[in-house]
């Protein structure tokens, strides 16, 4: 059987983004950029004041000396003259710097004096040196900066720097189309009465959720009883969809009808299992040759089963569809360490994924793994914040000894 590794690698060998669109910045959120984003102006696009006060020559700005008032330039409104020896003009945060001046003093170091004229004398309390409470032209960046790498999955803060670029579209790959194909003839849907010996599909919608996670478009396939043709003509209508996701059916039972059923539309097996706990009986291949083809994963129909292995295989396959790197969705599948709080028996031949929970000390964090690890326990999983990671014939482990972990509670699924 392969390793989780080097059937990771297959999955992701293949694939390959999908095409890129432009759209306007308010729908750019979550989606990865296409092109390099450069700067259309400097930012800012003139010296602007720092602070709330008054635009002032350093020279003028001396403890005790006295300015002039001469006027004020509200952010958007610049002021029109100049800045002479001996006058001052009022600022705000955001106010553009009036030609003359070269600082600013801010309002706290300044008293102003009305005079029997009705006109404004203010007082320096402090001295300002030269550039003082300035934003110069250009201090964040300049016109023809890259603002935005292409491959970059685009955030609050992308979005904030283009439109700061003056963008207001953004060329971005295109969401995935992921279909889900559920098969099996004890499925009923969720909210359905439940028939003798049936189960509520969970699968489905908790695939679709974590489709949605890495900005993807989950395309629901109607449920297919245990019946190759049935299920081959499901697959009739694939055309715009980049990765088919089979539910279930992928095993070697008497009524695991997947492969054959695909292999009548063409479906070429790389492979269908993999020594990992849970998740065994994983599939991947191809309907169809070259580009044009359509990968295939087949998850395995146990609930936790399916969710380990849709993040282990799925979701790193929709960020390279998406147009980013295999190993950076969200930046949450990195493995972090963690103490055991309990004993661990030695692993046997295959990687395991033990649930557990974790609680914070002050030398990090203590990981218990729960005490049954049945891959249909759904509530089990729901509480689980990490996953605990075990090699292949890995030895036994004491409480107190460090384990390697997959933070759940930071993937925002």
């Amino acid at each position: 059987m392969l390793s989780v590794d080097e059937a990771r690698s297959r999955v992701l060998q293949r694939l390959r983004p999908v095409p890129a669109e432009t759209v306007s910045l308010t729908e750019a959120w979550g989606r990865v950029a296409a092109a390099p984003l450069h700067a259309r102006l400097d930012n800012p696009p003139s010296d602007i004041s720092a602070m709330d006060g008054y635009a002032v020559r350093s020279a003028d700005a001396t403890s005790g000396s006295r300015l002039h008032l001469i006027g004020e330039a509200p952010a958007g409104h610049p002021f029109g003259g100049h800045v002479a020896a001996g006058t001052c003009i009022r600022l705000f945060t955001g106010s553009a710097i009036p030609d003359g001046s070269d600082c600013v003093l801010i309002q706290e170091n300044a008293d102003r004096l009305e005079m029997p004229d009705g006109s404004i004398d203010i007082m320096v309390r402090e001295p300002v040196s030269v550039g003082r409470n300035i934003r110069p032209r250009g201090q964040d960046f300049t016109k023809g900066d890259l603002v935005v790498q292409p491959g970059r999955r685009l955030g609050a803060r992308d979005i904030g720097v283009a439109a700061a670029g003056n963008h207001a579209w953004i060329t971005v790959h295109r969401r995935p189309r992921i279909a889900l194909l559920a098969t099996g003839d004890e499925l009923a849907l969720p909210g359905e009465p439940i028939p003798a010996g049936g189960v509520t599909n969970s699968n489905t919608p908790m695939l679709a959720a974590l489709v949605r996670a890495a900005g993807a478009i989950p395309v629901l396939l109607p449920l297919v009883r245990d019946d190759a043709d049935a299920i081959a003509r499901a697959t009739d209508g694939l055309a715009g969809i980049d990765m088919l996701v089979t539910i279930g059916g992928a095993s070697v039972g008497d009524y695991d009808l997947v492969q054959a059923a695909l292999t009548q539309r063409g479906l070429e097996v790389d492979f269908w299992k993999i020594a990992m706990r849970p998740g065994k009986p994983l599939m991947h291949g191809r309907i169809g040759a070259g580009e044009a083809g359509i990968p295939v994963l087949g998850l395995p129909g146990n609930p936790v089963s399916a969710l380990v292995c849709g993040l282990l295989f799925l979701m790193p396959a929709l960020q390279v569809l998406s147009g980013g790197a295999a190993d950076g969705w969200l930046g949450g599948l990195e493995r972090e360490r963690a103490v055991l709080a309990t004993p661990l028996e030695a692993n046997d031949h295959r990687a395991d994924h033990l649930r557990g929970s974790l609680t914070r000390t002050p030398g990090g964090f203590l990981v218990t793994p729960f005490p049954r690890q049945d891959s249909g326990m759904l509530r089990r999983l729901a509480a689980s914040e990490a996953l605990i990671l075990r090699a292949p014939h890995a030895a036994a482990a004491d409480a107190g000894s460090e384990v390697e972990i997959l933070r759940l509670d930071r993937l925002g699924i």
